[in-house]
């Protein structure tokens, strides 16, 4: 019971520590986290090693010799390893480019089987979209793809496309965020909204989304984001799923 009660007490404190140390560009967009239980997630914290598997295509890195440094999931680990002090956070990825859902989870087991995680970030739907795949088609590969992960003792959050104004009339992007939204849903899994982080981002002016001007340096500044709130994410998530103790 005290160790439980430990954990709930710790988790709490992870919470609060997520916001006072995110830039205050990224909070901008908190609220547009949606929570779901990582009871896998819960356990590693408690044993204090958290194990997580990035997989994703293009947009999940950055170009250049200090992209991977600069990218997301590398922002995701140093953010949880400020975050949750006394874990040790390993972050791995399983990247490639013009990857659709379907082509993920031919190879997703190898990945899995070596890293061990107790969470999979699968970043999906971009490629999915551009190509056109079949809905019924997408909705399965994220069936079978959640479903192999969790066989793997992982639990999962899926993150959809990144929003770009020059592209938003052009590809379908909300529908497959859509579609992996009610996946999400059935799966009862966390979704991050990248794509409509990112919006809202563009809508407030927080980031210029369209000019040409610093779009490294932006690129990189909305990926620190995005480790942020996946990290915020991951804390607050593990913290609702904690077991509860008498009388709370």
């Amino acid at each position: 019971m005290m160790n439980r009660l430990a954990l709930v007490l710790a988790l709490l404190v992870m919470a609060g520590t997520a916001v006072a140390q995110q830039p205050g560009e990224c909070l901008v967009a908190q609220h547009q986290l949606e929570l779901a239980p990582l009871p896998h997630v819960q356990a590693a914290l408690a044993a204090k090693k958290l194990d997580v598997l990035v997989v994703g295509a293009g947009s999940s890195i950055l170009p250049g010799p200090d992209g991977a440094k600069a990218a997301y999931p590398a922002r995701l680990q140093k953010a949880l390893g400020e975050l949750l002090p006394g874990v040790t956070v390993t972050v791995k990825t399983d990247i490639k480019s013009r990857r659709t859902a379907a082509e993920v989870i031919k190879t997703i087991n190898k990945p899995l089987a070596e890293t061990k995680p107790a969470l999979v970030i699968w970043q999906t739907g971009t490629v999915d979209a551009v190509q056109g795949v079949d809905q019924d088609q997408f909705v399965q590969a994220l069936d079978q793809g959640t479903n192999i992960a969790r066989s793997a003792g992982a639990d999962v959050i899926l993150v959809n496309a990144q929003y770009s104004p020059r592209t938003e009339s052009i590809i379908a992007l909300s529908i497959y965020g859509d579609i992996m939204r009610w996946v999400a849903l059935q799966h009862e899994m966390a979704l991050f909204d990248r794509y409509a982080i990112m919006k809202l981002w563009a809508d407030l002016g927080t980031f210029d989304l369209t000019g040409a001007a610093n779009k490294l340096d932006i690129a990189a500044r909305v990926h620190n984001c995005i480790g942020w709130l996946l990290a915020d994410l991951v804390t607050e998530a593990a913290q609702q799923g904690a077991p509860q103790t008498e009388g709370r």
